[in-house]
């Protein structure tokens, strides 16, 4: 079947809970935290919610549980193809700045790591804060920057390269989100950070793992190819798969609660919710 990509896809079947995104989600650390600290601080119950590079959607899935009706764009239209079970609403294909939608129109808009990965990044959220109606919300998440964290130093040494994590940029300090919120309207209300040493620590091994035993060099989605991005990667290894799923992960999952010893470090990943004046 052909599609043509102009249109907005609708998919018309109920959100496939028992998906290949929701296996991997059910395993993982950082988005986990990351949905549990977004789900605790927003409210998007009946509100027209839009979500700014959805990827293989489950992230976006995790959060809106039903609750308003929510646009998912994304600048590869195999993402698209991906998310359409997963996600079970609108979906549209876009690159970026201009936006096709009007001013003003949407509760909340999200940028969940999206931002490294354009190239006009400051273009793109000025566009986000215009569709976005007078006091509504703006998320932004991205990886963290700076030469002093460890595994920065650590990651193209063990061959995670921008181009594989498809990355313009390797992220921003919340100083740097700051003055791009600065620029282009918003106030912050909160601002923080997750993924803290050891949950990083696993993330970045997982990662390594999964790039050389796939022998990848470089990502043909601009989301990145540091883990798996369709059921069949996926499920390439089964046994390995349920190994680390019943016996890797609960030990793993146990050491990264380390990480809340480390209160008063800095995490991997900035998390940024501001409102438009």
């Amino acid at each position: 079947m052909v599609v043509d990509k102009k249109e907005i896809y609708r998919y018309v079947g109920p959100m496939d809970k028992y998906s290949w995104q929701w296996r991997l989600f059910s395993i993982s650390l950082m988005k986990k935290e990351k949905v549990r600290i977004l789900q605790n601080k927003l409210d998007l119950s009946g509100h027209l919610v839009l979500d700014i590079g959805c990827a293989q959607g489950v992230v976006s899935a995790a959060l809106k549980e039903g609750n308003g009706r929510w646009l998912h764009l994304d600048p590869d239209f195999a993402n698209l193809l991906v998310a359409r079970p997963v996600l079970g609403a609108e979906l549209m294909q876009s690159s970026g700045a201009p936006l096709p939608f009007g001013d003003n129109g949407f509760a909340c808009v999200l940028l969940l790591d999206i931002l490294e990965h354009v190239d006009d990044d400051l273009g793109l959220l000025r566009e986000a804060v215009r569709v976005l109606r007078p006091g509504g919300k703006l998320v932004i998440s991205t990886p963290i920057s700076g030469g002093f964290f460890f595994f920065h130093r650590l990651k193209k040494r063990l061959g995670l390269t921008p181009e594989i994590y498809g990355h313009k940029r390797e992220g921003y300090s919340l100083s740097d989100l700051d003055a791009l919120m600065k620029k282009s309207g918003l106030e912050p209300e909160y601002r923080g950070t997750y993924a803290k040493f050891f949950v990083e620590m696993v993330e970045l091994m997982l990662n390594v793992l999964f790039i050389k035993k796939n022998r990848i060099k470089t990502s043909t989605l601009s989301s990145g190819a540091i883990s798996p991005t369709s059921e069949s990667s996926l499920d390439k290894n089964p046994v390995l798969m349920s190994i680390y799923r019943y016996f890797a992960y609960p030990i793993l999952y146990l050491f990264t609660r380390l990480d809340r010893l480390l209160f008063w470090k800095t995490g991997y990943a900035t998390l940024v919710i501001a409102r438009k004046e």
